[in-house]
């Protein structure tokens, strides 16, 4: 079941004083960015929020759960309606995730060049002498 835009909306709204919080769709669910950093997962209207070792800290009793079939467990975030706590505990997710790979420049594609074969000729063999056919015994 794919998430509701309604509660991407709701979260987003919930997190708006952490920071610049926006969302993107991606796979049918919903990547939660803070400053152009992926810090959270919504998937089938539920918040997964990336581990750290400060959100675990912060939220003592989590529970841990793949936001998707086979991707590694994130925290689960039941109670959405304490905002203060949840903007607290999203800007110190994301002082203490990585920063993203600096995306390659676009190059455009280059026509190949495509090479007419060259025939293969065949270069004698020692005891061969060219123009001679060999009777097979």
């Amino acid at each position: 079941m794919a998430s509701s835009q309604e509660f991407v909306d709701f979260v987003c709204e919930q997190l708006r004083d952490a920071g610049m919080i926006s969302s993107r769709k991606m796979f049918g669910e919903y990547a939660i960015y803070l400053n152009g950093k992926i810090v959270a997962l919504i998937c089938d209207n539920q918040f997964f929020l990336k581990k750290t070792d400060v959100g675990k800290e912060m939220l003592q009793n989590v529970t841990e759960a793949p936001p998707y079939p086979g991707a590694k467990p994130q925290f689960l975030i039941d109670d959405l309606e304490d905002r203060e706590f949840l903007c607290a505990l999203i800007r110190k997710t994301y002082e203490e995730l990585p920063e993203p790979k600096p995306k390659k420049p676009k190059t455009e594609k280059k026509a190949k060049e495509t090479k007419a074969k060259e025939p293969k000729t065949k270069e004698p063999k020692i005891n061969e002498t060219p123009g001679k056919i060999k009777k097979k015994q």
